[in-house]
């Protein structure tokens, strides 16, 4: 009988170890999977020159939900459309922070704009204020003639190279224009009227977004690592290159306090001031000095280079492939027949909308969006995220995953014709804007920036190659920070377009 008990014994006894052992994985909470790390560096080894590259490498082995350790903050880095709706979307409010800055001395402005504070009721409120009062439709319309100016003198420096037939550097000429629309947006005067060279003041916010995009020790090891960054001077740069900035816009500030406006010239400083007043209908809002220079910083920091990069990278596409060249302009000058678009032409020209959103597709301006920090526990793809983990949202693999796009290294505008696809971010398999509580506010005026600088490109100058080049020769390597620029200049060759005599003017 013994003999005959022993074998269920055994066998009751195995399962309750088994029992045990699975209760005890089931008990355990499910991370992401991950590389290997290192001691105390943990991942940052694994991110390369170019992150967002090195991130979607790393995905194709560990998954679209990926966990990382930079440093010692735990990460996740998501890489697709499902994984991103999850986040942007699905549980947005519980992962809406911003990890802080003000540690490493990157912004003093830290808790009072609209990109870099975390969330929270003030966030809110300057953010709403913004959008209703900066960056709606009505008050980039009233920037118009701002732009229509610039781009006069872009057609005017143009036209001239052309009849020397010599290149232009592209990458240049878009940076200084951008600064310069946007300069005479926020402040009412040109750089000279200033003071100012353009080079100085592009170099003045480029050391800024350098600076945004340096991990910083006390970002990575946040109980030791401020002692690093002034053993290292990384806290010096990042103070000094905020000293220069919040100077300059004393300055500017203090000129706007000592003037009067003109009816219908008001600049952004002068709408910012005015809340800053209480002449903005809301008693909800505590709007300050610093206020008014965190968002001045906000609109250059994030303005100038996105919107230049983006028409630089989309006439280096234009350029390798003549066949969309060819379709985009004879759209525009067919459409139109005059030699200058305006603002209210762009609504014609559907096909030149959707190379913008093609470049934006291949060519995000921002690869990785901004990181967010978790604020309450929550899952992404069937994983736990928990509070203070930071969140990357990589939309260059996204905008280049063979699930969502066919062809997706091909540049093929037609792939957006007859689609719902758009920039307000609905839709998680594009998001150059970003999604969510975090969208980008900005978006009308740089889509209106980049839009009408291309369409005039395109309208009055066919494009060469310098001479002895091919299409393929066209170097399309990506130089990374928080932007991602093309590593190499863009050189074109204007010829101005010779219009029929009776071209309607």
């Amino acid at each position: 009988m013994w003999l005959l008990l022993l074998p269920v014994l055994l066998l009751t006894l195995l399962f309750l170890v088994i029992n045990k052992i699975k209760a005890k994985n089931e008990n355990k909470p499910q991370l992401p999977p991950s590389p290997p790390k290192l001691p105390i560096i943990g991942n940052l080894h694994q991110l390369g020159s170019l992150p967002h590259q090195s991130l979607w490498k790393l995905s194709k082995s560990y998954g679209h939900v990926m966990g990382l350790h930079f440093g010692t903050v735990p990460a996740i880095v998501v890489s697709s459309a499902e994984a991103a709706k999850e986040v942007l979307k699905t549980n947005d409010l519980a992962c809406c922070n911003r990890p802080s800055l003000t540690g490493s001395g990157k912004l003093s402005y830290n808790n009072l704009d609209i990109t870099f504070s975390p969330y929270g009721e003030h966030w809110r409120q300057i953010r709403r204020l913004c959008v209703l009062k900066l960056f709606s439709s009505k008050s980039v319309q009233s920037f118009q003639f701002i732009r229509d100016g610039e781009i006069d003198s872009l057609n005017d420096f143009l036209n001239e190279s052309s009849v020397l037939a010599t290149p232009v550097n592209l990458s240049v000429m878009m940076s200084t224009l951008m600064a310069s629309m946007t300069f005479r947006t926020a402040f009412g005067k040109r750089f000279a009227e200033c003071g100012l060279e353009s080079d100085v003041f592009e170099e003045m916010i480029h050391r800024a977004m350098s600076v945004l995009g340096t991990f910083a020790a006390c970002d990575l090891f946040p109980h030791l690592g401020w002692i690093i960054d002034r053993l290292t001077g990384v806290h010096a740069k990042f103070e000094r290159s905020f000293r220069e900035l919040d100077n300059f816009f004393q300055i500017v500030i203090a000129e706007h306090l000592n003037r009067t406006p003109e009816e219908g010239k008001e600049d952004l400083v002068d709408l910012l001031l005015s809340i800053e007043r209480g002449e903005y209908d809301s008693t909800e809002v505590h709007f300050t000095r610093d206020c008014t220079k965190a968002i001045i910083m906000d609109i250059f920091v994030a303005g100038v280079d996105t919107a230049a990069l983006t028409v630089t990278w989309a006439m280096a596409e234009l350029a390798r492939n003549p066949r969309v060249m060819k379709k985009v302009q004879d759209e525009i000058r067919s459409c139109l027949k005059k030699s200058k678009v305006t603002e209210s032409d762009i609504h014609q020209l559907q096909y030149l909308k959707m190379v913008v959103k093609e470049t934006l597709r291949l060519h995000p301006a921002a690869p990785l969006l901004l990181p967010r920090e978790c604020i309450s526990q929550f899952k992404v793809g069937g994983y736990e995220v928990y509070p203070k983990t930071f969140i990357h949202v990589n939309v260059w693999a996204i905008g280049r995953d063979p699930n969502y796009w066919y062809n997706p290294e091909e540049f093929f505008p037609e792939r957006f014709a007859d689609s719902s696809i758009d920039f307000k971010g609905q839709h998680f398999e594009y998001l150059p804007f970003g999604a969510g509580r975090r969208g980008c506010p900005g978006m009308i005026m740089a889509l209106t920036m980049v839009e009408l600088t291309l369409a005039n490109l395109l309208c009055c100058f066919d494009w060469k190659l310098s001479a002895g080049m091919k299409e393929t020769d066209i170097d399309m390597e990506e130089a990374s920070g928080i932007t991602t620029f093309k590593k190499s200049a863009l050189k074109l060759v204007p010829v101005s377009y010779q219009w029929p005599s009776k071209l309607q003017t």
